[in-house]
């Protein structure tokens, strides 16, 4: 499904301050994994993230999505690809503060074109998979940091994408709401068949998944499954 071949990001390339964030990166993920990608600020993490949900372009090397190459296509393509194929979640949610929970999670699918009554009726359905049928008439700044992160993962899964990407998901929460919104992913992961890639610097989170790619300073230094007994 992901195939990343010897990727490698820089910044300011062609000046003095030119940077090499990523160095050839190879990196592969079958469907329906859950899989972690772990390492320290500065590791890399992010780029690798936006690289792999197509909100940027590799410096160099091939990325195959699906079984096409992304690589060299258009800002226009990338756009449609983000929205029909990849459902992101962030640590700080990104929600829009003046949409209520029910039309955060239709934007996707407005995009899309989904007519009104088909996109209002999926977005129900989608914050009571997440436990907040109950506030989707509420505005962002009216629910708790766990609820917010619900109605982003409901946004994400709006045009049934088959990888979801979570940049620190529970990054903003306490440790009790951080597992409830864990446990939705393995709900996703486990019931609905999604491939996942959990980005995290926190390595009792990454243990729930079925395998750690570890980053340091933009290289892939170390890659393990985990054992049945190490997943929840």
């Amino acid at each position: 499904m992901i195939d990343m071949r010897n990727i490698v990001k820089a910044f300011y390339i062609g000046t003095p301050n030119e940077l090499e964030i990523l160095h050839n990166i190879n990196f592969k993920m079958r469907e329906g994994e859950f899989v972690s990608i772990v390492g320290q600020s500065g590791s890399g993490k992010s780029t690798l993230m936006n690289l792999l949900g197509a909100l940027d372009k590799p410096t160099s090397g091939t990325y195959i999505l699906e079984g096409e190459d992304i690589s060299g296509l258009t800002d226009n393509d990338l756009s449609d690809i983000r929205n029909q194929k990849i459902g992101f979640v962030f640590q700080t949610f990104n929600l829009i503060p003046r949409s209520n929970a029910l039309r955060n999670v239709e934007l996707p699918m407005l995009y899309l074109g989904m007519e009104t009554s088909r996109r209002i009726r999926r977005a129900r359905e989608l914050l009571d998979m997440v436990g907040m049928s109950d506030r989707m008439r509420h505005l962002p700044n009216e629910l708790s940091g766990g609820q917010k992160q619900r109605v982003a993962i409901a946004r994400a899964m709006a045009n049934d994408p088959s990888i979801i990407l979570a940049d620190e998901p529970t990054g903003a929460l306490d440790s009790a709401t951080g597992q409830l919104v864990m446990d939705i992913f393995h709900e996703l992961h486990e019931q609905h068949g999604k491939t996942i890639v959990l980005i995290t610097h926190n390595e009792r989170l990454a243990a729930e998944t079925q395998r750690i790619i570890t980053l340091e300073d933009g290289n892939v230094v170390g890659e393990r499954a985990n054992t049945p007994r190490m997943i929840r």
